[in-house]
């Protein structure tokens, strides 16, 4: 058996044709036409009115706490079990993060502990979704708009995915997307900024390109610090053809769920994802497994056990509040969020990218039970 890959991405569409494009016209940097068809594209898709393309989704992230002003003293309160690019951003902008657990079934931050965490420094509130469910968001705009906080919303993992019928990336303030390969949508690298905001437009547009002046006069005098975090026109290409496909992207992941819920549904050392909430049904984008309690193998030993006959694994995210880097500037030291903690110490997730053929699924599903079961 061939090694099967925790993701593949999906490049059957229109990507060789708006790359020979790129290479024909010799548009190949971040001044051609894919990159304003892209920005357009995915505000249209999202439902905003404004989006500015970058180099990646941490890129995304860290532009997007300095364009809404954060810094030395402000707080931002946000989950502790995600990718550590969320509080480097903050971090790095001179700001706190302010954690918050997760719960254990949809790997979403509790929504009950947010308020409590409120002080007089507090400036926003990082909404993170994670794995294929949303943040119960209605509840958070509530205390944004109780205590005029800002929202910053993290779409990465969450293209097509919608909450209560509405399209995650639209919420808030600023919203980010990664289009790391990965995702329903990719790049190859890259990320995006969306807000309905013009003046916050124009303070990212002007911050990923080195704070450059709009006088042309006066072209290379800077009164700000920016970055170059410019995207190129070819991962723009990528990302025109790969959007238009978004919807029978988002239909394959849910098949890709729903078959591994029927076929491993009988191995009971496991929790499955959940398949839905109220207000959103799994979209999948990673097939997360937790094992149980009662079960006698951690982890890792399975995953490495995996490995060997295979079959691709991650593990999951390590907690912000307990990453060497953070302890070492003597943050989060006594934080126990316990969720958060035992989701990193019994989870996984196994092959589920767009490329996935139904061959593959079933030879997953397969050895996990010779592991298993």
């Amino acid at each position: 058996m061939n090694f099967i890959p925790v993701n593949e991405p999906l490049l059957n569409g229109n990507e060789k044709n708006y790359l020979n494009e790129c290479i024909d016209t010799g548009w190949i940097s971040s001044e051609g036409p894919f990159i304003k068809k892209f920005e357009e594209n995915m505000a249209k898709y999202v439902g905003r009115k404004y989006a500015a393309a970058v180099t990646n989704g941490t890129a995304a992230l860290e532009m997007a706490i300095v364009a809404l002003g954060i810094g030395k003293n402000d707080e931002v309160i946000m989950p502790s079990f995600t990718i550590i690019s969320c509080g480097q951003a903050v971090v790095k902008a001179g700001a706190k993060p302010v954690l918050i657990d997760s719960e254990y079934d949809s790997f979403n931050m509790k929504v009950e502990d947010i308020e409590e965490k409120i002080t007089l420094n507090t400036k926003a509130i990082m909404i993170v979704h994670i794995y294929g469910l949303p943040v119960d968001i209605n509840p958070i705009l509530e205390l944004a708009k109780k205590y005029n906080l800002k929202i910053i919303e993290d779409a990465a993992e969450m293209h097509g995915q919608t909450y209560n019928s509405k399209m995650c990336g639209s919420f808030g303030d600023i919203s980010i997307f990664s289009f790391y390969p990965n995702k329903h949508i990719t790049t190859g690298e890259g990320g995006m900024v969306l807000m309905d905001d013009e003046k916050l437009y124009e303070k990212c547009k002007s911050l990923r390109n080195l704070c450059f002046s709009t006088d042309g006069n006066k072209r290379f005098i800077h009164e700000e610090l920016g970055w170059n975090l410019r995207m190129t026109n070819i991962q723009a290409a990528l990302g025109v053809a790969q959007l238009e496909r978004i919807n029978e992207f988002v239909a394959k992941k849910r098949w890709i769920g729903n078959m591994y819920q029927e076929l491993l549904s009988d191995i009971k050392a496991i929790n499955l994802p959940i398949k839905n909430k109220s207000f959103a049904e799994n979209i999948y984008w990673v097939f997360a497994i937790t094992l149980k309690d009662e079960c006698k193998k951690s982890a890792k030993e399975i995953m490495e056990e995996l490995g060997k006959k295979r079959v691709g694994t991650r593990p999951f995210f390590y907690p912000i509040h307990q990453q060497p880097v953070f302890n070492n500037m003597g943050l989060f030291i006594d934080n126990y969020l316990p969720n958060s903690e035992k989701l990193y110490e019994k989870g996984f997730y196994i092959p589920s990218g767009l490329a996935i053929t139904e061959e593959q699924i079933k030879e997953v599903s397969k050895i996990l039970h010779e592991v298993l079961v």
